[in-house]
């Protein structure tokens, strides 16, 4: 069995540092950041600075959604941390459930989240992707060619069938 640990965004920097190389000391295998833009802070850079303090621990947002980034840029972000990490990134995605409806806004339909991982993931191994809302092929040059591991936040019977089909792990929201 695989454990990790989870952080909202209003946790100290020097805390945040602390708490992450404690928990891959004592076996964590995962670090998790919640990913909800106008609740905490933004969870990337968190990320980024943790990655800098652990070797072995995986790390991701807990959960991002497909409405809030547009996915040229979401990816970039995905790409450039396993890249720095050598590895070591993950991606969740859900429905969009906390920062979506703080906007006023509905969460994105399951096929959307399922859209969102398969467009980014390969946007991450560096191939070229049209997505909605871009005109042109999107490719990054720079990519590595990372085969970025998807999660999905899910509840439903729907959603699991969705998580069973599209990703390789499930984040229940009980």
């Amino acid at each position: 069995m695989e454990f990790g640990i989870t952080f909202k965004g209003f946790l100290e920097a020097e805390r945040a540092r602390y708490l992450v190389r404690a928990a891959e000391f004592a076996g964590f295998e995962y670090c998790w950041f919640y990913d909800s833009h106008i609740l905490w802070r933004d969870c990337y850079a968190a990320i980024a600075m943790c990655m800098e303090h652990t070797r072995d621990m995986r790390f991701g947002p807990l959960v991002t959604n497909p409405d809030v980034r547009d996915w040229s840029v979401a990816a970039s972000i995905f790409a450039s941390l396993a890249k720095q990490s050598g590895g070591r990134f993950e991606l969740a995605v859900g429905r969009g459930d906390s920062s979506l409806r703080v906007m006023g806004k509905k969460p994105a339909p399951l096929a959307r989240v399922a859209e969102f991982i398969h467009a980014t993931r390969a946007m991450v191994r560096g191939e070229a992707v049209t997505y909605p809302g871009a005109v042109e092929p999107v490719k990054f040059p720079w990519a590595v060619g990372y085969d970025m591991p998807a999660w999905i936040a899910a509840y439903g019977p729907l959603a699991l069938k969705t998580a069973g089909e599209h990703a390789e792990g499930v984040v229940l929201q009980i």
